[in-house]
Parts: structure tokens; sequence; C-alpha cells
């Protein structure tokens, strides 16, 4: 929602109007399972998401464009009203600016997987069994060890099998291939730069690839890296100036954090659990317009390809629901940044649920949470970028446009 279509709504937001959350279960789209022909969501027992379908207007999102499938960083960006083709952020500044890392202007930024690899280079884990966050701390401190000539190398855990690489030098710069295959059975791809200026970049990071393989070559699990996202900092205008609101992050995940920081918002510590997202909203609430809240745990089972798990996660998510609508917030939309079918293992392109309950919602028929009742509702197929305008317009938070 840039260009034209973004003007408009930045001409006429309003810095009064009611309170809103946006609550993000991420991956929160599914595919049905063969026996059943029902989704994950569909599957699962969601009593205060049906109820939320049943006093709201809902529908489907598309998080870029049909047939697209988004990466975290843009799907988020899409939430928070920011065209994600326009502004292209790679991973590794989300997941440094995430941990709070103080990344500069120039510093390349790397988002690394710990993986598992055979004794013919092959990727057999792409996350290396989901090690601890414990283990990536002491992977990363070992690899802290490694220099580099004239350049300055940050390696900072994340969580679980995620850390981060920072460069700081001369010469620098981002926008340079994955090296994660999203496979196994295959070896990393080679880092290749698509231009002179690249080049110095994938001399530095395969150095440091070289010399953190012979660090890990003993480890069971966590014996190789992957490499994701590698970018350098760039920051689109804030929410605020944007969108006349001020926004806070609930997050348990570094990287979701990153993307809201990166937007200007305020960002809360780390949450511990769902219980910590709850009590920080409950904490803030009087502080701030806009709400953000993020639930990780419908994307990471989507991953690992496990149905069940899935469903038992949106369940979990279903508890969220209704404490988060307990609040009180005038406007709550609640949806998913992508899909992540457990029959896939992977994101996809599959388009969103999203529920509107607002007391200006003109409510539709749909009574049950789920791809296929939803599809019905009285919102339809609508982008994602469209989403935040809609929570602006029912907080009372846009004016007439025109005369």
């Amino acid at each position: 929602m840039d260009g034209s279509a973004g003007r408009v709504v930045e001409g006429v937001a309003e810095t009064s109007g009611g309170k809103m959350v946006l609550l993000v279960a991420d991956g929160l789209g599914g595919l049905p399972h063969p026996e059943t022909g029902m989704t994950e969501g569909e599957t699962a027992m969601t009593p205060n998401l049906d109820a939320l379908v049943a006093s709201g207007v809902s529908g489907l999102h598309i998080p870029i464009q049909p047939g697209v499938t988004p990466g975290s960083g843009p799907a988020h960006l899409g939430l928070f009203g920011y065209d994600p083709v326009r502004y292209t952020i790679g991973r590794g500044v989300l997941e440094a600016l995430g941990i709070d890392f103080d990344l500069r202007h120039g510093d390349v930024a790397v988002r690394m997987n710990f993986a598992t690899v055979d004794d013919a280079g092959n990727i057999v884990d792409r996350r290396a069994g989901r090690i601890s966050t414990e283990k990536c701390i002491e992977l990363t401190e070992k690899l802290s060890a490694i220099r580099l000539p004239g350049m300055e190398l940050f390696v900072r855990p994340v969580k679980g099998h995620r850390a981060v690489l920072v460069v700081r030098g001369p010469g620098l710069a981002g926008g340079l291939n994955d090296t994660d295959p999203q496979e196994t059975g295959v070896p990393p791809v080679p880092l290749r730069a698509d231009d002179k200026g690249q080049e110095k970049t994938v001399e530095v990071l395969n150095a440091f690839l070289g010399a953190a393989m012979e660090l890990l070559r003993d480890q069971p699990q966590a014996n190789a890296l992957t490499m994701r996202g590698i970018a350098s900092l760039s920051k689109p205008p804030s929410f605020q100036s944007r969108f006349k609101a001020s926004a806070v992050a609930i997050a348990a995940y570094p990287m979701y954090r990153g993307v809201a920081g990166l937007v200007g918002m305020t960002v809360m510590p780390q949450a511990a659990d769902t219980a910590d997202l709850v009590r920080m909203l409950r904490q803030n609430y009087e502080g701030f317009d806009f709400f953000f809240v993020h639930f990780k745990e419908t994307d990471s089972t989507g991953e690992d390809g496990d149905f069940d798990a899935k469903v038992a996660a949106t369940e979990a998510f279903d508890e969220l629901v209704g404490q988060v609508r307990d609040v009180g917030p005038d406007v709550l939309v609640v949806t998913g940044d992508h899909s992540t079918p457990s029959a896939l293992a992977s994101h996809s392109w599959h388009p969103v649920p999203i529920a509107l309950c607002a007391k200006s919602a003109r409510v539709d028929k749909v009574q049950r949470f789920g791809e296929s009742p939803m599809l019905a509702g009285g919102l339809g197929m609508i982008r994602a970028t469209d989403i935040l305008p809609l929570m602006l317009a029912h907080a009372g938070r846009l004016t007439k446009f025109g005369a």
C-alpha cells in the first residue's frame, strides 16, 4: 500500500481514534488433510476464533500477489501497510535488529542457520535437528574466534538453530544469493557476485564459511552453516509518520521484533510465552494506539510437516485469541502473515484467513473459522496491504477523502 493508494491513506490519517490490535499467527494458512478434506485450522477446536468470526467480518488475504510465496519479512511489511515489493528488506537485517544489535549503515547482516551435512557435503537437516538456543550460544561463541583482515565480525545467537553474522568494513554490499537450497540431499548453494560491487563481500563471506566449517567439523548435528538474507540496512518511513498512530510490537522471536522496529514501532523485550504476550499487551495498553502481537508455533509446526502438531498449535493460538479479545480493543484483526501448510512443510502462496471485529464492521454470515468457510466472508479476497487501512477506518482514524 504505497504509491497513490498509500498517499491517500496517509493524507486522511488522524491522530485520534480507537485502539487497534493486529494478532498474527505465523504461517496460519494450511491445506486439507487427504483423509478428512479439512485444513489444520478447520480440524482444530477453535471456540474463540469461531466466536470472533461469527461476530465480525472475514475473508482471505494475499500476502504479495497471487502465486508468489512470501518470506516472513515481506509478509509482515505488507500487514503493516508497506508495499513489500517496494521495500525489500533482507532477513539478515531483520534478525540483527530483532536481537537489538547496533546495526550501522554499511554493515552487511546475514541470517545463518546451523545445519547438518553428510560426508559428501550434502545437507541432511536444514535446521540441525532444531538445536537448543543454549547450543546455539555455545557455537556462536566458538565462531566468534574467527578473524578476517580489515573486517570486524560479529557472530550472535538468535534462537534455536538461528544465528546472525554482521560484517563491518569498507567496500561491502548486500543483495547476495542465499546459500540455503531449501531442500536436503544437495550441498549448500555457492555464493555468487552479480556485479563487481559484491565481489569483496563474496570473498569475505566465503572466508568466514571456510573457517566456520573447520570449527564445526566435529559437531554431531550443527556441523555446517547456511546463509540467508544477506543485506545492508535501509529504513522505510516510520509507521507513526505515515499513519499517525503510535505502535508497539510484542513478540517472542527476534526477526518479527526486527521488522517492527525497522518501521519505527516501539519493540517490547522478547516474550517468554503466550502469557507473557498478554501481560505485555495489558501493561502497555494505555500507552499506544496500535499493537502488533505475534504467535510463532503455527509456522514452525507447519515447517516440520506435522499436521497434528499444527492443529495443536492452532488450538493454543485460539486460547490467546480469547485472552486478547478480553482486553477489549476497538478493532481486532486476527490473521497470519502467510500460509505454511504441513503438507508442503514450507511457506506457500495460498491466501491466508483474516477476521476483523469492530463495532462498525458489517457482520457477515460466516460462523466458523477456516479457509473454506471464510472464503465466503464479507471481506472477500484482499491484499495484505489493505488490512491496515481497514483497521484505521474502523478505529475512526481516517477522515473523508475529498470534498
